[in-house]
């Protein structure tokens, strides 16, 4: 699927999960697939960005992205989010306390990519 697949980006896989202007079967397929790449990974060594606006929530693709973003969390090193403004910031907010999980922000791709790709424990 073009939305959710590895990037390369300074020699550096992303796991790049592209949100905006989705349809909710867009992003229930967007879900399955980090689902299914994420987990096949070692613990502690995905990078993942993901590209928001625009795309379709449900209460029901709300609590899926919460669960997945809890139940990833072993295998995520780090996760950068790029496009969260009004009603989407309520959306990582929330998918943000549920799983316990770090989101950096960033206001375009390439710089979240760029902070991705220099990433460091």
């Amino acid at each position: 699927m073009d939305r959710a697949k590895f990037v390369e980006h300074k020699g550096t896989q992303i796991f790049s999960m592209d949100c905006r202007d989705a349809s909710l079967e867009d992003m229930n397929t967007i879900i399955e697939e980090c689902i299914h790449q994420v987990r096949r990974q070692p613990e502690k060594s995905v990078l993942t960005l993901t590209i928001a606006g625009g795309g379709a929530f449900s209460g029901d693709t709300i609590s899926r992205l919460k669960q997945v973003a809890r139940d990833n969390t072993p295998y995520v090193k780090a996760g950068a989010i790029v496009g969260v403004t009004g009603l989407y910031k309520v959306v990582f907010n929330a998918v943000a306390m549920f799983s316990k999980r770090r989101f950096y922000l960033f206001d375009t791709v390439e710089e979240a990519m760029d902070f991705l790709a220099d990433y460091t424990d």
